[in-house]
This record gives C-alpha cells, structure tokens and sequence, in this order.
C-alpha cells in the first residue's frame, strides 16, 4: 500500500518505480534491461493502442507487420541511420547451430527494412501516398534502463509513409504530430508542447523531426511522441523512384513517426501522488470501484444490493466489485487509491437506509452523497469533471513550473537548481547549444510551434540575435 511507496519529497525516482512495481504496472525481468509487462499495465497499454488505432485508421492508414530481423547491409545504407543507431543495435549471428551468412540486426527502427519493400511495391505516382503504421516491438541496447521510461525491449507502433511531393510529405508529418497531441491531451490528460527538434536532437535519418514535450512532476521534460519528416533520404538509400505525372523518375518524399509504452511512465508522473497511481477516466481499466461496507448480520443484504447497483451500471462503465472476504473496507479503500481507480462508490447498511450512496473521488478525495436514482449521471459527470481536473492541474503544474530566461546566469540558476522549463530566445548555433548541455546536463527539447515570431529578441547563451524560441529542460 502507500505505506511501501517512497514520498516524492523523499525520493522521486524510488517514488516512480514504487508505484510502477506496487501497482503491478510491470517488474523486472531475468533479461537484464527488459520488463515485464503486467495484466493492469498492459490493459492500459490496450486502451492507448485501441484508440490511437483507431485514429490512425481515420486519417487514412493502414496496418502492416514487418520482420524482426533486418539485414546488416540494410542498416548501413543511410549513413546517418547507422551512425545513429550502432550502438544500440543487437546483431544476431548464429542460426540453427550455424553461423549466417550476414548478420542480422534485431529491430531498432524499421526504415530500412520498410523501405526495401516500398521499392517493390513504388514504380508511378499512382502507387502513392503509401500510408502504413506497424505495431511492433523493438530492441535497443540500452545501458541506464528505467520501467516503461527506457528499456532493452519496448512496444511501440511506427508510421512509415510516402508521397509525391515534399509539401505531401510535411503536411502528413505535422498532421500525424497533431494526432499525437490530441490523444495525449485529450485522453492523457497530459498538456504537451509541440514543436521542432534541434539538428543534434532529432532522429537518426530525418531532415527534421517534430516532437510533443511533457512535464513530469520534477519539472523533468518526456518526449512523447515524435513525427519524422524524413525528406528523401531512405528513398535514395534504397533507390525507391516513382514515375512522375509528367514522365520523369524522382525519388519519393518519407515521414515516420512513433509513441511507445512510455506514456505509461509518463501517466504515472505526471499525475500520479504518495498514496498510489492517479489515472484518467478515458484510460483507467476500472472506472468505477464498489466497496460494501458490512458486519456479520448484514452482509448478505448489503452485498445484494451492491451487485445489483453493478449490475444497473456494468453496461455503462468498467466497474470492480469488491465483495471478497480477504480485507477489511479500509483496506480495499487503500488499494483502489493505489491503482488509481478514478471513483469508489462506498455502500454499507447505514448508507442503504439513507438512501444516499457514497462516491469518493480519486484525484481530490472529496466525498460525494448520491441517491441510487441518480447514480449513473453523477458517475457519468464526475469522471469527466476527473479527466478536465487531470488535465488542467498538469496544465498548472507546468505554467507555475515554467520561466522567461533573458541571460545565461539566469539559466545556469534554474536548470542547476529546482529546474522545470527554460523559456528562452536561441541563436540557432551548435556551439551555444552544446555549451546549455555541457554546463546544466539540460538540452534544447524543442522550438515551440506558432512561435515563429519570437518572444525573445537574443539568444540566452551568447546574446546574439535569436533564431528562435527554445524550451530548455533536463530530460528522461
């Protein structure tokens, strides 16, 4: 219970992977840097996959599945690619007791492989756009691994599309960005900011790639989902050309973008306190938790009338009945706080004789009197009253968390001291940029969109004239 979570004044690194582990999110596997993933995690990681799904799915794309393995050959055809993913790489050498005549890699990315069939399937304008998303695994050799924030293995869904046109291609880029930020605010409840990666941020191959950033509650920055425009870089690694509506052969235009079960991780920051996991309505696997509250002599009444109020509900809402024998009230009331249910409805002999049920909520703890008449709409309106709380409290956190920086003392102040977000003007130099890291272990995590005209007129490092606007944060 919370008593075996660790306070975030005391320890907010314990904290989080106390609650991932207590709430049985996930453990740890006997594969170093691996986890498993359990029932409560993985049914969140079912409704965030069914909904951005079906989202994908409206914006015109379709699901594929490619191989695990991928030729070496493959990796080493987009030389940025490889630079950028080498380390990470896991190769298989040995198959079937012999050792194979090229090595293969295990997922990272699947570019590679992916573009290697577009050029089968890509010979006229009229083969295009291409619009695929994979939900897959992928393995990165990671040396400092953390639950559902960094692992060896992780689950993900990538898109990998391609068009005609340059413009076609930024367009579904940005559009796939905004997907993101709609599912991530609205279903999350977790407010983000959209915007550029720096050249030295973004993904291995991309010509830019576009980013939505969250604050966690220690005013660390997540990356949470990002969008690729890829240019013609992979089409020319892969020679992949298409017969143009005048004739001539050009080589198509790429985006690919992906989210992962990090956004667990980043529910269980963003939202949760000491008492346990703090989940939004829209993704929590159990809306609604019932406790009957009874004695000897009235159990059997009082558990009556408790399943029948689920049953009067079960059709509307996700509903777990507590009516084992195993716990006491108290501590059943402790455990839905600590896997986040988002309302207790507390039913005993005295609350049936007054007609009034007891609904508890999540996020405030505030009690509410409820006639059993007008349950359903009371359930209905609180937990959409959570999941508008949820979210602007995160909202909150985040503007009472973030600061205009005008000059580096400033910054070395912030970043070296409570931390949170840096608002502030950068020159668009590396120099400046790497000195930001050099000095607070902070990064530029990305150049807000809709700000092209700038709030800051200098860079907060050099004080030359700004390129653009830069949220600077220390980062997961």
């Amino acid at each position: 219970m919370a008593s075996k979570i660790t306070p975030r004044a005391t320890d907010y690194s314990q904290w989080y992977i106390d609650i991932v582990l207590e709430a049985q999110l996930a453990d740890y596997s006997p594969v170093k840097g691996c986890m498993v993933i359990r029932p409560r995690g993985y049914a969140l990681w079912e409704k965030m996959r069914d909904i951005l799904d079906r989202k994908f799915k409206e914006t015109g794309h379709s699901n594929a599945y490619f191989p695990l393995l991928i030729p070496e050959s493959f990796m080493k055809k987009e030389a940025e690619h490889v630079e950028g993913f080498a380390p990470e790489c896991a190769v298989v050498t040995i198959g079937g007791n012999e050792p194979l005549e090229e090595p293969y890699v295990i997922r990272p990315t699947s570019e590679t492989i992916i573009w290697s069939m577009y050029k089968k399937w890509i010979q006229s304008y009229r083969d295009l756009p291409i619009l695929i998303n994979q939900w897959a695994n992928v393995l990165r050799w990671e040396k400092r691994t953390r639950l559902f924030l960094r692992t060896t293995e992780f689950l993900w869904q990538e898109g990998h599309t391609a068009h005609e046109t340059k413009e076609e291609a930024l367009e579904e880029a940005l559009k796939m960005l905004m997907v993101y930020k709609s599912f991530v605010e609205e279903y999350m409840a977790v407010p983000v900011i959209t915007g550029l990666k720096t050249q030295s941020e973004k993904f291995a191959g991309a010509v830019n790639t576009y980013t939505i950033e969250a604050m966690m509650q220690d005013g660390k920055a997540l990356q949470a989902g990002t969008s690729h425009d890829l240019g013609q870089n992979f089409a020319k690694a892969f020679d992949v050309t298409y017969q143009t509506r005048e004739g001539k052969l050009e080589h198509v235009w790429a985006t690919s973008w992906g989210m992962t079960t990090r956004l667990i991780g980043a529910l269980v920051m963003v939202h949760s306190d000491d008492k346990g996991l703090v989940l939004p309505p829209k993704l929590a696997p159990t809306e609604l938790a019932i406790v009957p509250i009874y004695k000897n002599e009235n159990k059997a009444a009082v558990l009556e009338f408790a399943r029948q109020v689920r049953d009067d509900l079960k059709d509307r809402f996700a509903i777990d009945l507590y009516d084992d024998d195993q716990s006491s009230p108290g501590f059943k009331f402790a455990q839905t706080e600590l896997l986040g249910v988002p309302l207790r409805l507390e039913i005993g002999q005295k609350e049936i004789e007054k007609g009034e049920l007891v609904l508890a909520r999540r996020d405030t703890g505030a009690k509410t009197g409820v006639p059993k008449t007008a349950l359903a709409d009371t359930v209905k309106s609180q937990l959409e009253e959570i999941q508008n709380n949820l979210f602007h409290r995160a909202l909150a956190f985040r503007k009472e968390h973030t600061r205009e920086v005008k000059d580096y003392e400033t910054l070395l102040a912030l970043m070296n001291g409570d931390g949170g977000f840096a608002d502030a003007g950068w020159c668009g130099d590396a120099a400046c940029e790497k000195k930001i890291k050099a000095d607070t272990k902070a990064s530029i995590r990305v150049l807000p969109l809709g700000r092209e005209d700038g709030r800051h007129a200098t860079c907060v490092v050099c004080g030359k004239k700004a390129h653009s606007d830069a949220i600077i944060a220390r980062a997961y």
